[in-house]
């Protein structure tokens, strides 16, 4: 067999089964269940299924205290509120709920 085309295959499958190999370990160890899955995909999907695993590692540490979007809360700019129906920190726009509530009085 040519050397070059050992190299040329050889070192994606290592980097492949060595990213596969820690999906499998680190879902077993941070909690994502069952790491056999995560290996799987990983597998299947080179490269891309470990971005995978690894966006949805990065669920398991999700602090609701520290979103800042939590409720709902978006920068608009004074320019463009108008166009959007979300309610932008400092709007003092009505919301929809209370538009309703004044035509009813």
């Amino acid at each position: 067999m040519d050397p070059l085309l050992a190299v040329l295959v050889g070192i994606p499958l290592l980097w492949h089964l060595g990213l596969t190999a820690v999906a499998y370990y680190d879902a077993g160890r941070v909690g994502l269940e069952p790491p056999k899955k995560w290996a799987a995909i990983t597998f299947c999907l080179p490269l891309i299924g470990f971005f995978i695993y690894l966006f949805e590692r990065s669920e398991l540490s999700y602090d609701p205290e520290s979103d800042p979007y939590r409720e709902h809360n978006f920068n608009v700019h004074p320019s463009r509120a108008d166009d959007t129906p979300l309610p932008s920190r400092g709007d003092d726009r009505l919301s929809p709920e209370n538009d309703e509530e004044k035509r009813d009085e």
